[in-house]
C-alpha cells in the first residue's frame, strides 16, 4: 500500500528574505503539489505567514543546539502525533536532533548538504550527521557536493542532485546607485560578495589589482561582513583608488545588480554559490573559480569565466578581458540570466523533491 507523504522540514529561517527564498518556495511549491507539508522554523521567520497562508503547518523551532535531549523528545512526540513519514532536515543542530527523533518510528529520514567538504568516513561526528545508517537520502545542492560526499558514503546512491533552483522573476530590485563609493559613469566596476573568510579568497582577489592595466578604469566593490575591516583597508592601501569598502549591506543583490561584472574568488567548499546565481539572475557575467559547483553554474566562455583558485593573476586577467570586451560581456551577462531560467528553475527542484518524497514514503 502506497502511503501519501507527510513532510516535516527542519530548517532555520533566521537569515534574510533573499537567503532563504529558495528553500522556503520548494516547501510551498511542494504543498501546491499536493504534498502535505509542515515545517519547524523559527517563529518570527519573514515566511511563517506565507507558509500558513499556502496550507503549510508551522511549528516554532525548539531546536537550539545539537544535544538535547528535551528537544529529541518534543520532535519526537511531534512525528507521532502528526504522522510524518518524511522527515528533512536541512542543519547539523536539526540532523543531530532528528535522528535521534526518529529512532524506531516509520519515518523516512532526509538530509540536506550545501557544500564540499568537512565530512570524512575517517571523522567520527560524520556518523552523527550524514552517514549515519539512519539517514534514508541526502538531498545535495550540486553534482560537486554529491560527488565529494558519495566518496565517504557505504551505499553512494543516497545522495543525489537537487539544485536549489531559482526563478528570475523573483530578482526586482533596482540597481543601487553606486555614486556613494565615488565611481563614475565611466567605471567598470566588479562586485565581490562574500563575507571575510579565508576560503572565499578575497586576499587573492585584492592581490590581483597588481595585474590590472595601471590606466584602467577598473573599480573593484567588496561587498560582505568583514570586507570593511582594517585588515582589508590595510590590503587595499597599495592599490589606490582601485577598492571600494562596502561590508555588510542588506542591499548587497542591489549593488550587485548595477555592477559591469562579479567575481568570487573562492578557494573551496562551494556548493552552488548564490552570489554567482545572483549575479546570473540580473544579466551581471559572472567569474567564478573552478570550485565546487560552479563550473555546474557557469557555461566557461559563454555565460561567465571560470578560473583556477588561488591564483591573482588568472583574476587580473579575467577582469581586463571582460572590461576590454564590453559587448562580449554584455552578451555573457545576458546568456547568464537565460542559464539560470532554463537550467536551474525553481520549478525543476519543487518537482524532484515532490518525486522524492513520494518514493519515500512509497
Amino acid at each position: 500500500m502506497t502511503a501519501e507523504p507527510r513532510v516535516l522540514c527542519v530548517t532555520s529561517h533566521a537569515d534574510t528574505l533573499n537567503s532563504i527564498r529558495p528553500e522556503a518556495e520548494v516547501f510551498i511549491g511542494c504543498r501546491q503539489a499536493g504534498l502535505h507539508v509542515e515545517a519547524l522554523i523559527e517563529s518570527d521567520s519573514c515566511y511563517a505567514d506565507a507558509f500558513r497562508r499556502a496550507g503549510i503547518t508551522v511549528h516554532p523551532n525548539f531546536i537550539e543546539r545539537k544535544f538535547d535531549r528535551t528537544a529529541v523528545a518534543r520532535l519526537r512526540s511531534l512525528l507521532q502525533s502528526r504522522a510524518i513519514n518524511v522527515l528533512h532536515l536541512f542543519n547539523n543542530k536539526a540532523i543531530v536532533t532528528g535522528l535521534r527523533a526518529a529512532r524506531g518510528l516509520p519515518v523516512k529520514v532526509v538530509t540536506y548538504r550545501g557544500q564540499t567538504g568537512n565530512v570524512s568516513r575517517l571523522n567520527p561526528t560524520s556518523y552523527l550527521t550524514h552517514l549515519s545508517r539512519r539517514v534514508d537520502k541526502i538531498t545535495c545542492v550540486s553534482d560537486a557536493v554529491r560527488r565529494d560526499l558519495a566518496r565517504h558514503l557505504s551505499t553512494p546512491d543516497k545522495a543525489v542532485t537537487i539544485y536549489k533552483g531559482h526563478d528570475p522573476r523573483w530578482y526586482t530590485e533596482a540597481p543601487a546607485d553606486l555614486s556613494e563609493f565615488g565611481f563614475s559613469a565611466d567605471d567598470f566596476v566588479v562586485a565581490s560578495v562574500a563575507n571575510l573568510r579565508p576560503r572565499k579568497g578575497v586576499n587573492f582577489l585584492i592581490d590581483a589589482a597588481a595585474h590590472l592595466p595601471g590606466d584602467a578604469p577598473i573599480r573593484i566593490l567588496l561587498v560582505g561582513r568583514g570586507t570593511d575591516s582594517p585588515q582589508v583597508r590595510d590590503a587595499v592601501a597599495a592599490h589606490p583608488g582601485r577598492f571600494a569598502l562596502a561590508g555588510f549591506r542588506r542591499d548587497a543583490v542591489a549593488l550587485l545588480a548595477a555592477c559591469n561584472a562579479s567575481i568570487l574568488a573562492a578557494t573551496k567548499r562551494e556548493g552552488l554559490p548564490k552570489t554567482v546565481i545572483e549575479s546570473m539572475a540580473y544579466g551581471v557575467t559572472p567569474i567564478a573559480t573552478r570550485t565546487g559547483g560552479s563550473p555546474e553554474l557557469i557555461e566557461d566562455g559563454v555565460s561567465g569565466l571560470l578560473i583556477e583558485p588561488a591564483s591573482a593573476r588568472a583574476i587580473g586577467e579575467a577582469i581586463t578581458r571582460l572590461w576590454q570586451h564590453p559587448e562580449q560581456n554584455r552578451a555573457m551577462g545576458q546568456r547568464a540570466r537565460a542559464r539560470l531560467a532554463t537550467h536551474f528553475h525553481h520549478n525543476d527542484t519543487v518537482t524532484q523533491h515532490v518525486a522524492l518524497y513520494r518514493a519515500l514514503s512509497s
